[in-house]
């Protein structure tokens, strides 16, 4: 198993579960400094990761190779909290708007050997919108998708969230029924939301087995593990059951800081991964 941390780089996510934020460059090198083997990135859109460049002009594929930092995965987030596009939206223009915001952030992220998450882009249902059509809206969505990552040689990680943020999966057999039959498509486990809907998270993560494709290594409060009170000890075991070897990745509050989140992240990391 591989550690990671978040590196938050859109405005309209200001306070939300990312450690990291803002300089790019400076999160990388803080990532390296600390001992973490990747970043993943919660970028603005796609257009950021062929505009952007450092001081000395480095792409961001050649920044993260420079120093020694995998890219462990590409957030889309945005979508939702920038650009309000959901793939279960009433209105069908904006449900191809963030189809077309997805697939050129899978471009981007094939490039940069890194899956793309889906979360908050999924959607829910909503007064106009039964959970059936949201439903089938997101497994339609997630068929082309996964269709494309296929062509390109790329990786999707869909997300299920908890039961206040979607109702289109909340767990992870939730997730297996959405992905079944899609072949670039796997689970992103989320240890804060599963805390909330999983009655087993150890069995869970067990039951989805190989599908499982990342993980976000959050605490029970969504701060650095360590800093709630989950049960650390049989989720890491049931991960060594499965043989996960992916990224254990923070998506957590800066809490208290920024730094002694990442600081906590890859203390508890060593405690229950390499130490165990």
């Amino acid at each position: 198993m591989k550690s990671a941390i978040t590196i938050s780089l859109v405005s309209q996510s200001r306070g939300g579960p990312f450690v990291l934020w803002d300089d790019l460059a400076a999160g990388m090198d803080l990532a390296k400094s600390l001992g973490f083997d990747g970043i993943e990135i919660f970028a603005p859109g796609p257009e950021f990761f062929v505009e952007y460049k450092d001081s000395s002009g480095n792409s961001v594929l050649s920044m993260a190779r420079e120093r020694g930092v995998a890219i462990a995965a590409i957030g889309t987030g945005a979508g939702w909290v920038k650009h309000r596009l959901s793939m279960a939206d009433p209105d069908s223009s904006v449900r191809r708007s963030a189809m077309e915001f997805l697939e050129q952030m899978l471009q981007a992220a094939s490039e940069l050997r890194a899956p793309m998450i889906i979360g908050s882009m999924q959607g829910r249902s909503s007064p106009s919108v039964s959970s059936e059509q949201a439903r089938g809206w997101l497994r339609e969505g997630l068929a082309s998708l996964d269709a494309t990552a296929s062509k390109l040689g790329a990786e999707i990680l869909y997300e299920p969230l908890n039961r206040y943020e979607t109702d289109q999966a909340t767990t992870l057999a939730g997730g297996l029924e959405l992905i079944a039959g899609l072949q670039k498509t796997r689970l992103l486990a989320d240890w804060f939301h599963m805390n909330i809907e999983e009655a087993d998270m150890a069995e869970s993560l067990r039951q989805a087995g190989s599908a499982i494709g990342h993980i976000h290594f959050a605490d029970t409060n969504r701060r650095a593990v360590g800093f709630g009170h989950l049960q650390v000890g049989p989720l890491i075991a049931a991960l060594r059951d499965i043989g996960y070897e992916g990224f254990l990745s923070a998506e957590v509050f800066a809490w208290p800081d920024s730094k002694t989140a990442a600081e906590q992240t890859i203390a508890a990391y060593r405690r229950w991964v390499e130490a165990s």
